[in-house]
């Protein structure tokens, strides 16, 4: 037996399905967007369709934008010679926390995985390369600490190596296993500066 109406079971199973949200959780969000005023509930679906239409990835990085470059690749202050290699948005976002990486990005848009099916063709690596015949005198590979992101570090330091380009990773302190985007500033700002030749 249901215990709400369509409209409220609808809205809780769209609620549930994003990431994180369980039953009991998405029951809570569905009340406190039924409770709420309506010009603040037509803002809120307004501005979830304004993104879902204008974000797009940025030309040079591949970040999430709703510009044509991202504000870091924007920067004329940021060092291009330096590309911090990073396997998704999330991942950027927390290194630019620190405050003190002045470089730029690439977002890989996910790892090498084969148990998943994910080969080097399913995430950004071409355009990585691509971008590697301009000025570049390092590349920082800040994958996450997990098989997958070992393997796609390992990968794209047999790719670059040729090139005769430095190649780091982020020194270990960033926990094996963990996701980038939940580690703490100063143990990110740590990796990064005790980073090692590939």
């Amino acid at each position: 037996m249901d215990l709400y109406s369509g409209y409220i079971n609808q809205l809780i199973e769209e609620l549930a399905g994003l990431p994180g949200i369980g039953t009991k959780s998405a029951q809570r969000l569905a009340f406190y967007l039924i409770n709420l005023p309506k010009e603040r509930v037509e803002r809120f679906a307004d501005t979830v369709l304004k993104a879902k239409e204008n974000v797009r990835y940025c030309k040079k990085c591949y970040t999430l934008t709703d510009q044509e470059l991202c504000p870091v690749c924007a920067d004329s202050r940021r060092d291009t010679g330096t590309i911090m290699v990073v396997e998704n948005t999330r991942d950027l976002a927390a290194y630019e926390k620190t405050g003190r990486y002045e470089g730029v990005y690439h977002v890989l848009h996910g790892a090498i995985s084969p148990m998943l099916g994910i080969g080097p063709g399913d995430i950004r690596l071409k355009e990585l390369m691509e971008r590697l015949a301009g000025d570049v005198k390092e590349v920082i590979i800040a994958t996450n600490s997990s098989l997958e992101g070992e393997t796609t570090a390992m990968y794209i330091s047999k790719l670059i190596k040729p090139t005769g380009i430095r190649v780091t990773r982020i020194a270990s302190g960033v926990p094996v296993g963990g996701d980038l985007e939940y580690i703490d500033e100063v143990t990110l700002l740590r990796a990064l500066e005790g980073r090692v030749e590939l």
